[in-house]
């Protein structure tokens, strides 16, 4: 199995993989294999054929269509535990998209006609993977609605607790060199990124270049509640 007990942990606290038992993940992720990127390396291009999707074990990978005039155009920014090009192996369609490395980063590459063979063997599995992704899709609803009905510090703050489930005390995160790409996933310019970060110093909050420090998890958890 490529991934060791920590990693199999994370993978199944993703929203795609929460309801699979523990047993058959070795069994889901038959044929995987380990791919490292650095900065800037093309994992796949738009509209080349989906024959993978993704799980991400360390570090940022963009998400990004070009317009015909050539304009990049950022979909999503995905970081460690997240997964990405399900629904295009689903679809069995070509990756609509293209996908960078942000940063130098690890995946596990997963074979997608391995992977929807085990689901079609196992219904018991397909239906706890149809679960998981209706989980997934009320969480994109729900980044949605973020965007439209909460601040810009809020969002940010919530981003941040994301990176970090877990943690409580304080902690360290690392962002994307590029934080333009953390603005376009949160849907806010550069600048307004900027001041979002120098208001969160009130709680705790310090940034030196791409390094964040968050001095208490609980207290902006409340601040993010309140």
């Amino acid at each position: 199995m490529p991934l060791n007990a920590a990693e199999t942990e994370l993978f199944r606290r993703t929203p795609l993989f929460g309801g699979v038992p523990t047993d058959k993940v070795g069994a889901l992720i038959a044929g995987a294999g380990m791919r490292s990127f650095d900065r800037g390396e093309i994992l796949f291009l738009q509209d080349e054929p989906a024959t993978h999707f993704f799980f991400i074990l360390d570090g940022w990978i963009k998400i990004f269509r070009m317009s015909p005039q050539g304009e990049e155009s950022i979909i999503h920014v995905f970081t460690r535990g997240d997964t990405f090009a399900e629904a295009a192996i689903f679809a069995s369609v070509t990756f609509p998209v293209t996908a960078q490395a942000a940063e130098e980063s690890r995946v596990l590459a997963i074979p997608a006609g391995s992977f929807l063979s085990r689901l079609r063997d196992d219904p018991e599995l397909c239906f706890n993977i149809m679960a998981s992704m209706s989980r997934h899709l009320r969480r994109l609803v729900s980044q949605l609605e973020q965007l439209t009905t909460k601040s810009s510090v809020q969002r940010l703050a919530e981003f941040l607790l994301r990176l970090s489930p877990e943690a409580t005390g304080s902690i360290e995160i690392n962002l994307p060199v590029d934080k333009s790409l953390i603005a376009g996933r949160l849907g806010m310019q550069p600048e307004t990124l900027s001041r979002s970060l120098s208001k969160l110093r009130s709680v705790g909050v310090e940034t030196r270049k791409e390094h964040i420090f968050i001095e208490d998890v609980d207290t902006l958890r409340r601040f993010t509640e309140d």
